[in-house]
């Protein structure tokens, strides 16, 4: 028909033909081959250009045996609304994209909370080349899944209940200590730590310790406002406000574990009248967006987010390559905001 433009193919054929080399001789030329000659490769790449010629990245993939792919997988609680997961899973998620991503890889993303819908075998079907877990450690079947994965399963993990699966974290000791220290610096002295010193979420657990050391450091003794389990963060912090404010124990700040029960309680003492931060200052910990728009804004604990997804991508490109690595902290920052005093 008139007016039609006809596409013509280039294939791996018609550069060799116009380098003057075999086909596989281009296949390697391209990939970087140290045994091809500069002069050779050269000429391939000069015809390539010439031809505007383009390498197929997914059967150049496949031919080495790799997808390019690395899937994600989201731990939620059991019949947990997508929409109610704790945000800090979605800053970490785009984080980790955006890390397989800068490594020239795609990601396949998958939400599993039940048994019925758990799945770990990317890499036997060959859908990715490894696999990144992260989520809520309160799903002890879901983590019992994965760490029963068959060997030479290559995955990471960010929310592990234990140091057994190969893990990423937060520096979340020393964390939990720089927010105690920043409470103890603005003048408040009976701190009380909203959280569990015996929860699955190994994060909590050393973020309650960090908490404790700097309080026996400055002379002072560590008080625990223990959380309800089963219970979403935010009502599971404004629970354990109602507890302290009914159970007549004297405090001046709260170091919640997670923002999500700071915010909980940061609503719940402000509905009951506490000036916030004049005479209770509130501190959180993970840095989610939704601190920032509270009232008053929410001081808080951040985790380098960035880094924690490019460490993650690292560690599991790692072990693709065949190196074990131990497990990695991410560093955190102090971000002051209006709940505790100026």
């Amino acid at each position: 028909m008139a007016g039609e433009r006809k596409i013509i193919r280039v294939t791996s054929f018609d550069v060799a033909e116009a380098a003057g080399v075999s086909q596989s001789t281009v296949s390697r030329a391209l990939a970087g081959d140290t045994s091809i000659s500069e002069p050779t490769r050269q000429r391939v790449m000069e015809a390539a250009r010439r031809l505007n010629y383009q390498v197929d990245e997914n059967a150049a993939r496949l031919r080495r045996g790799r997808t390019g792919t690395l899937a994600v997988v989201m731990i939620c609680r059991e019949a947990q609304d997508r929409k109610d997961i704790n945000p800090f899973y979605f800053s970490l998620l785009g984080s980790t994209c955006a890390a397989a991503s800068a490594k020239g890889y795609e990601t396949l993303v998958s939400f599993q909370d039940a048994p019925e819908n758990f799945w770990g075998h990317f890499q036997e079907r060959r859908k990715a080349d490894g696999m990144i877990v992260i989520g809520t450690t309160t799903n002890t079947k879901a983590w019992d899944y994965f760490r029963d994965m068959p060997e030479g399963t290559h995955w990471t993990c960010w929310g592990s209940p234990d140091n057994d699966m190969p893990w990423v974290r937060s520096d979340n000791l020393s964390g939990a200590t720089l927010a105690t220290r920043h409470l103890l610096v603005r003048g408040y002295r009976q701190i009380v730590c909203i959280g569990s010193a015996t929860s699955p979420q190994r994060q909590f657990q050393e973020r309650y310790e960090g908490y404790a050391e700097a309080m026996r450091s400055a002379g002072l003794e560590p008080v625990l406002q223990q959380v309800e389990s089963g219970l979403a963060r935010e009502e599971q912090g404004r629970r354990a406000a109602i507890a302290l404010a009914e159970s007549g124990t004297p405090f001046d700040a709260i170091f919640a574990v997670c923002d999500d029960m700071a915010l909980g309680a940061l609503k719940e003492l402000t509905a009951r009248g506490y000036s916030i931060p004049d005479k209770v200052g509130i501190i959180g910990f993970d840095g989610i967006r939704a601190g920032a728009w509270s009232t008053p804004p929410l001081t808080s604990i951040e985790p380098d987010f960035q880094m924690a997804g490019t460490l993650l991508v690292e560690q599991l490109l790692a072990k693709i390559n065949g190196t074990e690595g131990s497990g990695r902290r991410v560093p955190v920052r102090l971000v002051i905001r209006g709940s505790t005093r100026a």
